[in-house]
């Protein structure tokens, strides 16, 4: 089993698909506007020819990867208003995930998509741009060299290239992730596979990227250098608690539990700073970390949880949409409602004691 044949969201537009549950990364989107506004304006002023070529890595199957693509638009718009600009620009899109990648429902948001930017910029003239899928790994080469002026990539480099190796005998047992009693040299090997992926994503880009190309790279981090501690920990941990529940109901094999890793590591701010320097690549603009309750739709900056049964459920909808496709081939798409409906419980018992946020990771760089 790769990750290039079983790695996506939900599919589709029903109750439970990423195209509904997704607002937690529209949310990210929304507050990195200003670092993706100036990026494109960077790098609209330096192009040397009239087509700008634009990359969205990981863009899923919601409507996100659109919402990009109108923000990176309507800076185009914007500046050249400004400047009073006349000079012809085209703008080509890819819009790149993995092959599994539902890219017949993204693409089938198209017609609607062109109709609402045109409405929304109605007055502007706006630069003509198209729009292709480019199904693909962020790990593999995917463009010539030097072809590609801006990547973009929203809530994907936190995954991994692959299932982590050297786990015989299920030294990581009772859990999908880092835990407390995880031994440390499964935690090495967590670490060693993120530095090894983004070390190559890096160098890939790098060779995909004209001179003076940008990056704005946003993934799940954590606060702090202890790989032990962290939000995700406990997001992860009350999931691993919810297949230990459908374990004692027999409702899934103990053994499932046990040889399941996630392929995901969210690293420090520290660890993602070490891996470009060490690259030599590119020059940092801005890296910073900000934070999101967990319940995509409470925007309160209050310590506590009004409704932890809803929020419990949101979070739930939320990770369900992410995770059920690897979920359900691992542990059967049988059990999926009574895993997340345990969830849901356990997060809505947590947010009664205590209200958690994820931490995100925003990184700008330039070639």
């Amino acid at each position: 089993m790769t990750m290039e044949h079983v790695l996506h969201m939900a599919k589709g537009g029903g109750e439970t698909s990423y195209a509904k549950n997704s607002w937690l990364q529209r949310r990210a989107l929304l507050e990195t506007t200003p670092l993706l506004d100036k990026a494109v304006r960077e790098v609209y002023m330096a192009l040397s020819h009239p087509t700008m070529t634009v990359c969205d890595l990981g863009c899923s199957s919601s409507e996100n990867t659109l919402f990009f693509v109108s923000k990176v638009i309507e800076a185009i718009c914007c500046h050249r208003r400004e400047l009073g600009a006349s000079t012809k620009v085209e703008l080509q899109f890819f819009l790149s995930d993995l092959p599994v990648n539902d890219f017949n429902h993204l693409f089938l948001s198209l017609r609607g998509f062109k109709e609402s930017i045109a409405v929304g910029h109605e007055g502007d003239t706006l630069p003509p741009f198209y729009i292709t899928g480019l199904p693909g790994s962020c790990y593999r080469r995917l463009f010539p060299d030097k072809s590609v002026h801006l990547f973009h990539s929203s809530y994907s480099l936190h995954w991994h290239s692959q299932f982590l190796d050297g786990l015989e005998g299920n030294p990581n047992e009772g859990n999908i992730y880092i835990a407390k009693n995880t031994p440390p040299y499964v935690v090495k090997l967590y670490q060693e596979l993120f530095q090894k992926d983004f070390l190559l994503f890096l160098k890939l880009r790098y060779e995909e990227l004209v001179f003076g190309g940008q990056m704005l790279l946003i993934f799940l981090g954590r606060k702090n250098e202890d790989a032990y501690s962290g939000e995700l920990n406990l997001v992860y941990g009350l999931l691993a608690k919810s297949i230990q529940f459908l374990v004692e109901e027999g409702l899934v094999g103990k053994e499932k539990l046990d040889s399941f890793n996630l392929p995901i590591y969210r690293p420090s701010v520290d660890e993602v700073k070490t891996v470009v320097k060490q690259s030599g690549l590119f020059d940092i603009n801005k890296i910073e970390l900000f934070e999101h309750n967990w319940d995509p739709y409470d925007y309160s900056k209050s310590d506590h949880v009004d409704d932890p049964l809803q929020s419990g459920m949101n979070v739930a909808k939320c990770l369900r949409a992410v995770m059920e496709p690897l979920f359900g081939i691992h542990f059967g798409e049988s059990v999926l409602d009574a895993l997340f409906n345990k969830y849901a419980h356990n997060v809505a018992e947590h947010l009664e004691r205590e209200k958690t946020k994820y931490s995100i990771i925003v990184l700008s760089l330039k070639k």
